[in-house]
């Protein structure tokens, strides 16, 4: 099978490049002008560049890939978390106009299937209840949270809508391991080994966890010093509500303490999948 990757060489990408490339397929990964195209070659991919918010230039590197899949892994995260909040409009942004770019090339050169990346820990669901596939979006979460996952619900919606396309919606939960914040010497260890990592009010709120090459939900007040004995660093503080929202802002208070957590039952019982348990969870 042909294969068309859009953010090939991201944290989630690369190892879906070499997966993919070990089970046979053809893949066609699209990235900037760079190093990047070296490591796809490397790894036994073609290299398309191209920008994404480029109609035309999207357009053609997907024509000339000629791909049966189409999969959006396009982000723009920040290399320090800490700035995820400024990082979060250009992220918003791709996903509007980079998506729409993706997906309508795809509709218009007749490809297949088209796999979106979409976000699980934005899913909503009672207290104490896991969010399933039936879970609607925070679309009514604050500032940048509920532009974004405006966003993500819209494009959702215009890929499963597709008269055309076989659409495919994958609700990601909060990836760890290489190549991610999460890890023994990423962004979040350095943070929490520095005393800069706190837990927000009750930190009640629940995060899934997915190993990147490979969920288990789990409520910051838990994960967050369990990790950072994992790391060997001290526990970390703990700050209110009122005093986060006036030094981290509304969004940080809201992944502390509203997030609710998502099901994998689905993808267990369809797709097969068997995740490892949570490295940090016996720490």
């Amino acid at each position: 099978m042909k294969i068309f990757i859009a953010g090939a060489t991201g944290a989630v990408g690369s190892p879906l490049v070499r997966a993919l490339l070990t089970l046979g397929h053809q893949v066609t990964g699209m990235t900037r002008p760079g190093p990047g195209v070296d490591r796809l070659r490397e790894l036994g991919a073609d290299a398309s560049t191209a920008d994404a918010f480029n109609p035309g230039a999207v357009h053609e590197a997907i024509a000339a890939a000629a791909p049966d899949v189409v999969i959006d892994q396009l982000t723009w995260l920040p290399a320090n978390p800490a700035d995820i909040i400024k990082a979060m409009p250009d992220d918003t942004r791709l996903h509007r106009e980079g998506g729409a770019n993706l997906l309508a090339a795809a509709q218009k050169l007749g490809v297949r299937r088209y796999i979106m990346q979409s976000r699980g820990f934005y899913l909503d669901a009672p207290a104490g209840q896991l969010a399933d596939e039936t879970a609607r979006l925070r679309y009514d979460a604050p500032g940048e949270i509920g532009e974004s996952t405006r966003t993500i619900g819209a494009y959702e919606d215009r890929v499963l809508a597709s008269p055309s396309l076989d659409g495919v919606v994958l609700r990601y939960g909060f990836f760890y391991g290489p190549g991610t914040w999460y890890r023994p010497d990423g962004a979040i260890a350095d943070q929490v080994r520095n005393g800069e990592a706190v837990v927000i009010g009750e930190g009640n709120a629940v995060w899934s966890f997915v190993h990147i090459v490979d969920d288990d939900p789990m409520p910051v007040a838990k994960w967050l010093p369990a990790f950072a004995r994992w790391v060997d660093a001290s526990e970390p503080g703990r700050v209110s509500v009122e005093d986060a929202l006036k030094s981290a802002g509304e969004e940080a208070v809201y992944y502390h303490t509203h997030l609710t957590g998502a099901a994998n039952a689905r993808a267990k019982e369809k797709l097969g999948f068997a995740p490892r348990p949570l490295l940090w969870k016996g720490a």
